[in-house]
C-alpha cells in the first residue's frame, strides 16, 4: 500500500477549507463566477460559489477545479446551494442580483434587489458573523448601506466596489487616447456609482504627471462622460448582459488587500462619519483596506466643485437608501 502526495485535497470533501482564507462567493453568474475564477487562480484563499439554482454553481466550480493542472493553482472550489456551506467565510463577495438590460439605470434596480441583498445578507451574517462583506450587486452604494442594516456588522466590515471599478474605466479611457500602457495610469473617481460618480482629474496621472498637464480641458470632460456611461456602453453593446471581466477584477483586488491587510488604497464605497464634511453616509473615497475591512478613510485636497459634486453625489445616495424604509 502507498500513498500520493497531493498539493490540495479532493475537491467537495469535508474539511477542504483548513489550510487557507475562505472567501464566499454569492451569485454564479459572470460576475460572481469570474470573481471566483480569479481569487483561486491568484491563490488568494479556497471560494464557496454558492447560488440558488441547482447545479450552476456545482457545475462551475467541478469546471474551475478541472483546469488546475493546467493553471497550477491549489486553492480549491466547492460550488454549492446551501448557505451551511459558507459558514466561517472571511470575506463574502455579493453579486447576485438582477443586472441592468439596456435602458434600464441603476435606480430601477433599486427595489427588485433589495429583496435580494437582504436575504442573502442575513444568510450570510448568520454563517459567518466575523466576516468583512464586500457589495457588488447594484445600485452599489444603497445595496452597501443595505447589507451593513441588515447583516449589523460595524460599517467598516461592510464596503462596496465601485471606485476601483471606475477608476480602471478612467484609467483605460486615458490610456487609450493617449497611447500609453494602462498600468502607467494612476486614476481616481470618487462619490457614488453611476451618473453621480466624480472624477478627479488633478489627482489621476500618468507616470505621475497629472492628466490635466497631458490633455486640454474638452477631452478630459469627454473621458469623463464617457467613465460615468461606461457600464451603460458595454450593456448597450452586449444587448443581453452587464460588464464581469472588470468588475470581478476591481473586487478581487479589494478582496486581495483584505486577505493578506496590504493597507492597501483603493477607492471604495464606504461609510463616512467626518471626512469630506460628509457623516452618516456610504459614498466612495479612497480608502485602506486590509484585516476587518476599512482600515482608514484617505482625504486628498478637493476643489470646490468636486467637493460640491460630492456632496451631491452623496446625497443622492441617501435619497435612494430612504426609498426602502428601513
Amino acid at each position: 500500500m502507498f500513498h500520493v502526495a497531493c498539493g490540495f485535497v479532493a475537491h467537495g470533501n469535508k474539511g477542504d477549507f483548513m489550510s487557507m482564507p475562505k472567501v464566499t462567493v454569492v451569485g454564479a453568474g459572470f460576475v460572481g463566477a469570474t470573481a471566483a475564477q480569479r481569487i483561486v487562480e491568484k491563490d488568494l484563499a479556497d471560494v464557496v460559489l454558492i447560488d440558488i439554482v441547482e447545479g450552476l454553481p456545482q457545475g462551475k466550480a467541478l469546471d474551475m477545479m478541472e483546469s488546475a493542472p493546467v493553471e497550477g493553482f491549489f486553492s480549491k472550489i466547492l460550488g454549492t446551494n446551501r448557505y451551511e456551506d459558507t459558514a466561517g467565510s472571511d470575506v463574502i463577495v455579493i453579486t447576485a442580483g438582477l443586472a441592468r438590460k439596456p435602458g434600464m439605470s441603476r435606480d430601477d434596480l433599486l427595489f427588485r434587489n433589495a429583496e435580494i441583498v437582504g436575504g442573502i445578507v442575513t444568510e450570510c451574517a448568520k454563517y459567518s458573523p466575523d466576516a468583512v462583506i464586500v457589495m457588488v450587486t447594484n445600485p452599489l452604494d444603497v445595496m452597501t448601506w443595505l447589507a451593513q442594516k441588515k447583516s449589523g456588522f460595524p460599517a467598516e466590515r461592510v464596503i462596496g466596489m465601485a471606485g476601483e471599478l471606475d477608476s480602471a474605466r478612467y484609467s483605460y479611457f486615458i490610456a487609450e487616447k493617449l497611447g500609453c500602457k494602462p498600468s502607467d495610469v494612476r486614476a481616481m473617481v470618487l462619490g457614488g456609482h453611476g451618473d453621480q460618480m466624480v472624477p478627479v482629474p488633478e489627482h489621476t496621472k500618468v507616470n505621475g504627471k497629472p492628466v490635466t498637464q497631458l490633455m486640454d480641458a474638452a477631452t478630459i470632460e469627454a473621458i469623463n462622460r464617457r467613465t460615468r456611461d461606461g457600464g451603460a456602453e458595454i450593456v448597450k453593446l452586449l444587448k443581453t448582459g452587464s460588464a464581469y471581466y472588470a468588475p470581478s477584477s476591481s473586487a478581487v483586488k479589494m478582496v486581495r488587500a483584505i486577505l493578506r491587510d496590504t493597507g492597501e488604497t483603493i477607492p471604495s464605497c464606504v461609510y463616512l462619519k467626518g471626512p469630506y464634511g460628509l457623516n452618516g453616509v456610504y459614498c466612495g473615497v479612497p480608502a485602506k483596506l486590509g484585516k476587518g475591512g476599512l482600515k482608514e478613510v484617505v482625504e486628498i485636497q478637493l476643489t470646490d466643485g468636486e467637493r460640491a459634486e460630492l456632496h451631491r453625489s452623496a446625497q443622492d445616495v441617501l435619497r435612494n437608501f430612504e426609498k426602502l424604509k428601513l
